[in-house]
């Protein structure tokens, strides 16, 4: 019994972290917009509606479907280090973590991602799609429960940094659920660079408009207010770190499941650990294990923990690593994986990394949103935006908090994903699309290192066992937290196998038996992910939307 219909339309879908994201973005649909528009209207809104999770000034890493010539892109939207980045300073000063605060910052890559994507392949200019986030940061909404609870959960966080503090703790305390808020700072900041839009694009058109937004943020006076309080607070970020970045527009990487191909981003993010996941578990008769059974759940498990050990051996920044991703998703590679898997015994710990052939490189935090499209031409836009305000300084004035994103980089100079100048750590958001004959679909989920184990599971759910996308994502989920954590200090818990209570009593004892350390979440968790999916048909008409009930997300069609 699921809690949700599935949304349908035979025009456009859509479906996002919040129900007033998913709001703008259908009002750019039908205002003419494409999925694109729409996407990052929505990605935009999201980085006020739940400010808690995303920021403006975060990541924002996106894959693209150009309906026309069927050409898939992936936008980087995560920055690197700045130039002035020591490690040191971590190993000398911190025992080896990267501590709370401004000295995490990388270089904000979302406001770039954003642009870009509008730029390439999208029709409308910045302050088209960030009138709703505008009018949220202005004239506020209301406090939704998860909202308020993360901000009183994380309360001490914000009290340390005064600039957050006057915005998330109002008179003093933490928001309760139904109280109007208001981030006036981020609405002018948006609104300056809606103005820079408009102002350029009358006299040279959309993309002079958009290049003005961006230089706004990235070499005018946003920069200049972002660089000063690094240099009063003894924070890295100057004025090269800003001008000279940009995002990479690139092809996806993709692996084979059964009838399906699916698409991820590049190894300057954890997607192939997903697609890893799904090429191990590719051509094994998941459906004769039976859905839930202690027997699937502890096959897909132990999948999941071989591509975890091969992600933390392997992957870094493209950029200054060899990433053998031909290796890691090859049928060959897979097979070997597989062959590791013990029926009915659970590997204590993180396993082995896989053997490739080149030379190996000599406080836990979920806080991420999701939002995908699908427009009546059969665009597809799929973006996991992401960076909380709880893990650094809010810039004064500007309202936002500049990406925190280091704190998934590692304090260990062997290790693929070490702290460096210019590289960008390993991000843990990735979008994802999968597209068969008939069909295509963008899928994707907050939730750190859960994310890509919520996905699989979800896509399982309904490309394996048939289940339609609302009843993929409500099914009851589990994830491992056997190998080291994407965030600083890198902690793992052995064996742990965390368990919606849903899954029957039996099933969880006889996991235990296997070996799992099994423990169990509520029935319903947000911890579990928020999965998003738009099944729609590749020849226009169906497009079907689910939204998981886990968090405030929403979806909606026409």
């Amino acid at each position: 019994m699921i809690s949700r219909p599935v949304v349908q339309g035979r025009e456009f879908a859509v479906a996002s972290g919040h129900p007033l994201a998913s709001q703008a973005a259908y009002e750019i649909l039908r205002g003419g917009g494409n999925a694109v528009d729409a996407g990052v209207a929505a990605g935009i809104a999201l980085g006020v509606l739940e400010s808690e999770l995303v920021g403006f000034a975060g990541v924002a890493p996106i894959m693209i479907r150009e309906a026309g010539s069927g050409r898939l892109a992936t936008i980087s939207g995560v920055g690197p280090w700045p130039a002035a980045a020591d490690i040191r300073v971590f190993e000398e000063e911190y025992e080896g973590r990267i501590p709370l605060g401004i000295l995490r910052t990388v270089v904000p890559a979302a406001p770039d991602a954003w642009i870009t994507a509008l730029d390439r392949f999208g029709t409308m200019g910045f302050a088209d799609v960030a009138e709703h986030a505008i009018e949220f940061a202005r004239n506020g909404f209301h406090m939704y429960p998860l909202m308020a609870d993360l901000i009183a959960r994380y309360q001490d966080n914000y009290a340390r940094f005064p600039t957050n503090r006057e915005i998330y703790l109002p008179g003093g305390r933490a928001p309760q659920p139904g109280d109007l808020f208001l981030q006036t700072d981020l609405a002018a900041t948006l609104s300056f660079m809606a103005e820079e839009d408009r102002a350029a694009a009358r006299r040279g058109g959309r993309t002079a408009g958009l290049a003005a937004a961006r230089a706004a943020f990235y070499t005018g006076d946003i920069a200049r207010s972002i660089v000063d309080f690094h240099k009063a607070e003894g924070g890295w970020l100057r004025e090269a770190d800003l001008s000279g970045f940009s995002v990479d527009v690139e092809e996806p990487i993709s692996v084979r499941f059964r009838d399906w191909e699916v698409f991820g981003c590049g190894p300057w993010c954890q997607g192939i650990m997903l697609l890893e996941t799904l090429s191990i578990l590719d051509g094994v008769d998941l459906e004769a294990l039976g859905h839930n059974s202690a027997e699937y759940l502890h096959f897909v498990t132990e999948a999941i923990k071989l591509a975890a050990a091969d992600r933390d051996a392997f992957v870094g920044d493209p950029h200054h690593v060899d990433v053998p991703v031909g290796t890691m998703l090859s049928a060959d590679f897979a097979a070997a994986r597989r062959q590791k898997i013990r029926a009915g015994v659970a590997s204590p710990d993180i396993p082995a990394p896989g053997v490739v052939n080149v030379e190996p490189p000599s406080e836990t935090q979920l806080d991420t949103s999701y939002v995908c499209v699908v427009d009546a031409a059969g665009n597809i836009f799929s973006a996991t935006p992401s960076d909380g305000s709880f893990h650094g300084p809010v810039i004064p004035g500007t309202g936002m908090v500049m990406s925190p994103r280091g704190q998934q980089s590692w304090v260990d100079r062997s290790h693929p994903s070490r702290v460096a100048p210019g590289r960008r750590p390993r991000l843990t958001p990735n979008p994802a699309i999968a597209i068969s004959k008939q069909r295509i679909m963008p899928f994707g989920s907050p939730g750190g290192d859960v994310q890509t184990q919520a996905m699989l599971q979800a896509f399982l759910n309904h490309v394996v066992f048939g289940m339609d996308v609302q009843a993929a994502i409500e099914a009851p989920r589990l994830a491992s937290y056997s190998f080291p954590s994407s965030f600083s200090p890198h902690e793992s818990e052995p064996g742990v196998l965390r368990v919606e209570q849903r899954i029957p009593a039996a099933v969880r004892r006889q996991l235990a038996d296997f070996g799992h350390r099994v423990v169990d979440w509520p029935d319903w968790s947000w911890l579990a992910g928020s999965v998003l999916m738009i099944d729609a048909s590749r020849e226009g008409g169906s497009r079907r939307a689910a939204a998981d009930p886990r968090r405030a997300a929403q979806a909606m069609a026409r």
